[in-house]
């Protein structure tokens, strides 16, 4: 398999049917629904990704969660951040007009360029967002090489 660097970071189609889902009710956990979310539903956190010098940065958005509740792992050239948002305790008799926060088991998972070792990376949280640094991880993704196209007479 070939390493496709970023791949599942940019994860479109899981998005859109998530909100379309939303919008009709018919996703995971309707409107006023309390339904216990599971790996396989759980929300996805936004996210970017930049470089900075020759540094990968990585960016996950998970305000109210608590830094204890964020598992951060590296395995076989994928990242992946996930956790827990639990929901606000006494919230639970509440009546709700608006409800867009995703509270429950999250994933976010992507493949880094090829040549990431778990040592180039590091992690760190501020005002709700986990900022994950590869060092070197800017430059290890190659650029691709454009192959020249022959005529041939056949």
């Amino acid at each position: 398999m070939a390493n496709r660097p970023f791949h599942g970071f940019m994860d479109a189609v899981h998005e859109i049917k998530r909100i379309q889902d939303r919008m009709y009710g018919e996703g995971p956990e309707p409107p006023g629904s309390h339904k216990r979310r599971t790996p396989a539903d759980a929300w996805t956190p936004t996210s970017e990704a930049l470089t900075k010098g020759d540094d990968l940065v990585i960016r996950v958005e998970l305000p109210g969660v608590k830094p204890e509740d964020i598992d951060i792992t590296f395995m076989d050239g994928a990242l992946t951040v996930s956790g827990q948002r639990e929901r606000v305790a006494g919230e639970e008799e509440a009546t709700f007009y608006v409800r867009e926060r995703y509270y429950g088991a999250f994933r976010r998972s992507m493949t880094l360029p090829s040549g990431v070792r778990e040592d180039d990376i590091s992690a760190s949280i501020y005002d709700g967002v986990v900022e994950i640094t590869v060092s070197g991880g800017g430059t290890a993704a190659p650029e691709p090489r454009r192959i020249q196209l022959r005529r041939t007479d056949g």
